[in-house]
């Protein structure tokens, strides 16, 4: 690698408990019906170009509208308000506007306020957890029987990430957590939709772009990874954060579900580009 390669790529994602996965296990294989199998192998684009899945966390793996929101909502808001010295009303106003602008409102704490990120992210995320976390039945089993490597890319802090994973039960899936904690690049807080995040986190992964995909909520992350040749899936949800602002399946969606299972049973059409790869 080179120097200059070196000096521009982000800090790589920490490493999950357990080996990693390099194929699909030979249990999720008979599990699956042979119809079922063309469906995953016309999804990942063949055996021969297994793909890498880069998963969000929130409202993507498991559902944050039943509890988790409105635990971060008040936590963020209390950090924001402790931090600045401000009412809950304005706290709320300053929380919202950096989420819209940055992606994250730790980066608007940062640039404008002289916060400390790893500080603030632990202050915004100071709540039990585990009794919050509600996913659909059998996502290990079901991320099991996708072929290929899966990473998890999310805004979220790492401690926090972990833990969801541990209480899913679904750490062991993935081959590496890429965080916030890991999204700095030159010195500056790049995280989602970063499309300079998104080709860095392509250089690591050394793979060409088409058989890279993300699955995620957020529409404005999905365009940051299609302005890189990613492909993309949106997992539709009501509870997803200005969720009403969007409405539709832009350009830049390739296929849209509303249950990480939709991925093994062929109701997502994803289509595969034929354009050459963005390297």
């Amino acid at each position: 690698m080179s120097a200059l390669r070196r000096a521009r790529s982000p800090a790589p994602p920490e490493a999950a408990s357990g080996p990693p996965i390099r194929a699909l296990p030979s249990s999720g294989r008979a599990a699956l019906r042979k119809a079922d199998k063309h469906r995953v192998r016309k999804l990942a684009g063949g055996a021969q170009c297994a793909p890498v899945w880069l998963f969000d966390l929130d409202n993507t793996l498991h559902d944050c509208s039943r509890g988790i929101f409105g635990a971060i909502d008040t936590a963020m808001s209390r950090a924001v308000a402790d931090t600045l010295g401000l009412e809950k009303a304005a706290a709320d106003e300053i929380r919202h506007r950096y989420w819209k602008r940055y992606g994250a409102t730790v980066i608007g704490m940062v640039r404008h306020h002289g916060a400390r990120a790893g500080d603030f992210l632990e202050r915004s995320h100071n709540f039990e957890i585990a009794p919050l976390v509600h996913s659909e039945r059998g996502l290990a089993r079901k991320l099991a029987c996708l072929p290929g490597r899966k990473i998890l890319l999310t805004n979220a802090p790492l401690r926090y990430a972990r833990e969801v994973l541990n209480t899913l039960g679904i750490l062991h899936c993935f081959d590496g957590l890429w965080a916030i904690d890991h999204m700095t690049l030159q010195g500056r807080m790049r995280p989602k939709p970063s499309a300079a995040l998104m080709r860095q986190v392509l250089a690591r992964l050394g793979v060409p772009a088409r058989r890279v995909i993300l699955v995620e909520d957020t529409l404005r992350n999905l365009r940051g990874a299609r302005q890189v040749g990613m492909r993309t899936v949106h997992v539709f949800h009501p509870g997803t954060p200005f969720s009403a602002l969007y409405s539709g399946r832009g350009l830049y969606v390739d296929a849209r579900i509303n249950a990480i299972g939709h991925l093994l049973v062929g109701r997502c059409g994803l289509r595969i580009p034929r354009s050459p790869d963005h390297e």
